[in-house]
């Protein structure tokens, strides 16, 4: 099994899918991921529902960050994640939804 790196640049992204939902995950490669998101070997989710389109990312420099980040994510509304990909600040969405971060 192969060691997960927890420092260096990972991503958390979001993407829009063709059916217009969106899809919230973390990644080391960006690239890379959203090739395997549009060649159907990403996810369940996405698999169904292509082509999908990168809307949104933030990188980060730990593993821990990047994934806690994704999980806050997941938890917000359709009209918080809207917000984002219009180009509001994540810390922005974040404090108006009264989300504190530790």
């Amino acid at each position: 099994m192969a060691k997960i790196r927890r420092c260096g640049k990972f991503y958390v992204y979001m993407v829009e899918c063709a059916d217009g939902t969106y899809y919230t995950g973390y990644t080391s490669d960006l690239g890379k991921r959203l090739k395997r998101h549009n060649d159907g070997l990403a996810s369940k989710y996405t698999r169904g529902r292509l082509p999908v389109t990168l809307v949104w990312k933030k990188e980060y420099q730990q593993f821990k960050s990047a994934f806690k980040t994704e999980l806050v994510i997941k938890n917000l509304t359709r009209m918080q994640k809207e917000a984002l990909v219009r180009g509001k600040r994540l810390d922005k969405v974040l404090s108006d939804a009264g989300v504190k971060r530790k």
